[in-house]
């Protein structure tokens, strides 16, 4: 009986040994470990988590990972942090060993990434076709965040009920974009003809700009093909419509916006040329059609021309004989500064031989035009007109040139 006892005794043993090993062997931080450096590797990258994780091999693989950091080797800036990030895959994935790219469900909460960081990365990749996986159980993303160089977008929250390379992708974007005093807060449903290159896109949802005392909601529609190249997002051919009001204080001013464009995202600069635009409104917003060139990156570019269909009524006056008709009025306008249209804008209105250059900040303009009562008769405005022929109480005046300053307007305009 002693040789059974003992056969008996030894199999135990090495049974506890081989449970302890396995258990050791997989433990979640172990696992985690092993999952994030062979993915890591595969990309280039190095993935750590430093909090508790955990697993689950029954159904279908499932992990989760807690204070993710992602960078290239020796990169102080993570690309990607995350407070949590939980995987699903169906088991045909972990067979095929990374073959087949079929993911179930993607979580991430509290997400941060870098922009700057995540372009240096892509730009190292090798060139060739990126693979898209599919996501069955979708994706979803709470409380997020991306950070530009000199902007940012928080509060971002993604849900896309589901991903196939060949299929039609719609999904909900909610957040909030912010640089320098101006943001914009959007929730917008997107939707795209399937996940590649040229698709068609479509956006439409509420969004609210504000900057200082002024906010302007209004609902956008947009649509466009979008091609991702190394040089940045393009599109041959962008629309986009809004209506909405501009607020200030009492001050209501409905307003309807449409453009017509190129479109070219590159080094977090957005540019709009050669666009096409038409704005209508009433009492103090223009009916105008205009094309040239938009642009919003560091600073907001406006180089404009086209025609103001007729000189509104709630605008300071023009003086004659350009403000002496109802016909419609040439211009042009150029603005280069802030985004929240603090700084000089410059407007140029022609009629035959006669020409009014100005000078004005929007935001001191409105104040103006929103206190008559109490305040200067005349609006505050730098300018030149220039009138060839000026006819006063019976004298014929040739060659007339007028300046005007107001104290609170820029320098006097010279001559383009």
């Amino acid at each position: 009986m002693r040789r059974p006892v003992k056969l008996l005794l030894a199999a135990a043993a090495i049974a506890l040994l081989l449970a302890f090993a396995l258990h050791s062997l997989l433990q979640p931080r172990r696992v985690t470990g092993f999952v994030l450096d062979a993915l890591g590797k595969s990309l280039g990258l190095e993935i750590t988590a430093t909090g508790a994780s955990e697993y689950r091999l029954r159904g279908a693989p499932l992990l989760v990972v807690r204070n993710v950091a992602v960078r290239e080797p020796g990169a102080g800036t993570p690309l990607l942090r995350a407070q949590r990030m939980s995987v699903s895959v169906p088991w045909s994935t972990v067979r095929s060993r990374g073959a087949r790219l079929d993911i179930t469900r993607i979580e991430l909460d509290a997400p941060v990434l870098d922009l700057p960081a995540l372009q240096h990365w892509l730009a190292s990749r090798p060139r060739g076709e990126t693979r898209m996986p599919t996501l069955s159980d979708g994706l979803q993303i709470r409380n997020g965040r991306i950070d530009g160089r000199d902007w940012r977008v928080d509060g971002i929250a993604i849900s896309l009920p589901r991903l196939h390379p060949e299929q039609r992708v719609g999904a909900q974007f909610n957040g909030r974009f912010t640089s320098g005093d101006l943001a914009l807060r959007f929730r917008l449903a997107i939707a795209m003809t399937q996940p590649a290159n040229n698709a068609g896109i479509a956006v439409v949802g509420p969004v609210t700009a504000s900057s200082g005392d002024w906010r302007l909601p209004a609902t956008l529609h947009l649509s466009a093909p979008l091609h991702f190249g190394d040089d940045g997002v393009r599109s041959a051919r962008m629309r986009a419509r809004m209506g909405g009001r501009y607020e200030s204080g009492d001050t209501r001013l409905p307003f309807a916006f449409a453009i017509t464009s190129p479109l070219l995202v590159r080094d977090g600069t957005l540019a709009l040329a050669p666009a096409g635009i038409a704005l209508r409104g009433g009492d103090m917003v223009p009916d105008l059609d205009a094309g040239g060139r938009i642009a919003y990156g560091k600073r907001l570019l406006l180089d404009l021309d086209g025609r103001l269909a007729d000189w509104p009524a709630a605008w300071p006056a023009l003086p004659p004989p350009i403000g002496g008709s109802h016909a419609p009025l040439p211009f042009t306008l150029d603005y280069l500064g802030r985004d929240s249209l603090d700084d000089v804008v410059t407007l140029g209105i022609r009629r035959r031989t006669a020409r009014f250059d100005t000078r004005f900040r929007m935001p001191v303009i409105a104040r103006w035009i929103a206190s008559p009562a109490s305040g200067s008769p005349l609006p505050p405005l730098a300018g030149r007109l220039v009138v060839p022929q000026l006819d006063v109480s019976g004298a014929r005046l040739e060659g007339v040139e007028v300046e005007f300053q107001d104290a609170s307007a820029p320098p006097a305009v010279q001559d383009r």
